[in-house]
């Protein structure tokens, strides 16, 4: 029996073995089809990138034509939204607040009825004041009489001097007396009108800090009810003190600084105002110099304390020779485009740049109006590339906004000398990914003059 077990267990294990080696070698040449397809797909692109170069292929290309138009030159910070008036309403008066005269969120006029204080301690202090100088007054009346007699009998000699000269400073005395009296009236009829609490001036009250019935007292720091002026209102934005001599010497000029405020996403425009004050020192901490602008604001889209993003238009340069944004590029030349010659030939063209606005540089040297420059696929040109140009009959003189910024498009610019917030000399550079402080493939490198180099293949999409 012990010799049968070994006899009959060894041709199973065997059909075992045989079976996982079958299904693990299927596995192995899976997988290595799968292999074997993937890298095919990825370097056939590749490769037919490289056939295309080397077959001599022109690379396709976005253009466009040279122009000249307006830059504007303008200074962009982050604002707050400042009243001209917040008031917070409180009353002069100790009492019981009997009745409030506004609804919370209400638009009110000066001179409204806000609140109302018990008037009956002060209209009974008044009955009082006015009592007393009734008084008082007969006692002057009779000190004047007496004083008119003793004038008489003075002058005949019928009686001391000292007792006229007496008498004289008792009609003094009884007249200082009146006049306190009528000081104090005064005071208890002002008292009745603080019982009348109204709106110092027009604006919008908030929420109620205290309701009626209880004792409101001088000293409370909350108040009754806040009130804001919001039409009109001011915007309180910081620019750097580099920027101050541009905006004095447009105000000294006699110019008016248009003011964008936009919302805090930079896309909505909220209103449109002027300049309307520059404080008169630089902030030692932060070296920029605080600016008011003044906003009707009549559909009341700014908001007390909103951060809302602000350009101020500095001035407008005429007629002026202008590149698209997307056309430059940045590398060992500086700042330089890639410009379509005959037989679509491009080369390798510094140019000197000025205010970026929008979309659009300022061309201050390098170009001229009518000159073609390559706006898309300039990442995989070099210099002395041949490139084909798609549609050039509906190629635009201007290449179009990208949909969505036409709402402020235009005030994307940056004046000469920086920007409000830290935004440097204004200009907005376009990077491929991965190209930080490199220059795109196919541009020279620093330290080296422009020259051919190895054509790379297309990226992949």
């Amino acid at each position: 029996m012990d010799n049968d077990i070994p006899i009959a267990a060894g041709p199973t294990a065997r059909r075992r073995r045989l079976r996982w080696t079958l299904i693990g070698a299927a596995v192995a040449v899976a997988v290595a089809i799968v292999v074997y397809r993937s890298v095919t797909f990825v370097n056939q692109p590749q490769q037919q990138g490289r056939r295309r170069f080397q077959d001599g292929g022109n690379q396709p290309v976005g253009v466009a034509h040279i122009d000249r138009g307006d830059i504007r030159l303008t200074l962009r910070a982050l604002g707050a939204v400042t009243p001209l008036a917040t008031v917070t309403v409180t009353t002069q008066i100790s009492g019981y607040l009997m009745s409030v005269g506004f609804k919370e969120g209400q638009l009110v006029k000066k001179g409204q009825l806000l609140a109302q204080i018990d008037p009956r301690p002060y209209q009974i202090a008044l009955e009082q004041d006015q009592a007393q100088l009734a008084r008082d007054e007969a006692t002057l009346k009779q000190a004047q009489m007496d004083l008119s007699r003793y004038e008489t009998l003075s002058g005949q000699q019928s009686i001391a001097r000292q007792t006229y000269e007496d008498q004289v400073w008792t009609v003094k005395q009884d007249q200082g007396t009146v006049d306190y009296d009528k000081a104090q009236i005064k005071a208890q009829q002002l008292n009745l009108t603080y019982c009348r609490i109204v709106a110092p001036t027009d604006g919008r009250v908030g929420l109620r800090q205290v309701d009626p019935g209880n004792y409101v007292q001088t000293g409370s720091a909350t108040g009754i009810v806040v009130l804001t002026v919001l039409k009109p209102t001011t915007v309180e934005f910081a620019v750097p003190e580099d920027n101050v001599p541009q905006v004095m010497e447009r105000v000294h000029a006699g110019a008016q600084l248009p003011v964008t405020a936009f919302d805090r996403a930079n896309v909505t425009q909220l209103a449109v105002g002027q300049l309307a004050a520059v404080d008169t020192q630089v902030n030692s901490t932060t070296g920029t110099v605080m600016l008011r602008a003044g906003f009707d604001n009549t559909d009341e889209k700014l908001f007390p304390s909103q951060f809302v993003n602000v350009v101020m238009l500095l001035d407008t340069l005429k007629d002026i020779v202008r590149v698209p944004a997307r056309a430059v590029q940045r590398g060992a030349p500086g700042s330089y485009v890639y410009l379509v010659g005959d037989q679509n030939t491009v080369s390798v063209h510094p140019i000197k740049l000025g205010a970026q606005d929008g979309d659009f540089f300022a061309v201050q040297s390098g170009l001229s109006a009518g000159d073609v420059v390559v706006t898309d696929g300039a990442d995989r040109l070099r210099d002395g590339a041949k490139v084909s140009i798609p549609n050039p009959s509906a190629t635009p003189a201007t290449p179009a906004a990208p949909k969505g910024q036409r709402a402020h498009g235009h005030w994307q610019g940056q004046g000469q000398g920086g920007a409000a917030g830290g935004h440097g000399n204004g200009q907005h550079h376009h990077r491929q990914p991965g190209s930080e402080d490199q220059p795109p493939s196919g541009q020279p490198q620093p330290g080296q003059p422009p020259g051919p180099v190895t054509p790379q293949p297309p990226a992949q999409q």
